[in-house]
């Protein structure tokens, strides 16, 4: 009778930790995440526009009666707003935080493809040279004689993050009004 369990003493280690990345573009530079806490992928649509949001949250869409908040990944790393082509897509990613897991959607200017990436092949985040911040880099994967950069999502999409954020102002300066009328009041 056969087993059900795969041997795996015949496959070289570098095989068995290998993982799928969903690689995709912003701008000309190629970046992945993890397939496994990616839900979908969805045409760019309408997007309804949440005021004192910080600007790279660009609005929320309705997903299957869920409202999910969508990320400007571009301008969430300091650059400019991304701008909405034919290609552009909503890359649905599950985060969690304290121990509710949450959709937010990635605003991306086109997907690329999966690819398997062995952990050898993945080198630590660079201390320098990279325009983004260092935490939101889980390491760089080398593809093809090319560099992608892999995102750490919980990082990028901490929710905990965007909540203060979203508080505090909308990243130039502006500050939001208190959630507090009270302290509206003594402010004023």
């Amino acid at each position: 009778m056969g087993s059900l369990v795969k041997d795996t003493a015949h496959v070289p280690e570098a095989q068995q930790e290998e993982a799928q990345y969903l690689t995709f573009l912003l701008g000309k530079e190629m970046f992945a995440i993890d397939i496994l806490v990616i839900k979908e992928i969805i045409e760019f649509g309408e997007l309804t526009s949440v005021p004192m949001m910080p600007e790279f949250i660009r609005g929320v869409i309705n997903l299957r009666g869920a409202v999910v908040p969508v990320v400007d990944l571009s301008a969430r790393f300091g650059r400019a707003l991304s701008s909405v082509t034919r290609r552009t897509c909503i890359v649905i990613i599950e985060v969690e935080s304290e121990g509710e897991k949450q959709d937010i959607g990635v605003m991306v200017d086109s997907v690329s493809e999966v690819l398997e990436i062995p952990a050898t092949d993945i080198e630590p985040a660079p201390s320098f040279g990279v325009k983004i911040r260092a935490e939101f880099i889980s390491g760089m994967g080398k593809v093809r004689d090319r560099f992608v950069i892999i995102l750490n999502a919980a990082k990028v999409l901490s929710v905990n993050e965007l909540a203060m954020l979203s508080e505090v102002g909308t990243g130039d300066g502006n500050m939001t009004t208190p959630a507090d009328p009270e302290s509206a009041r003594d402010a004023g």
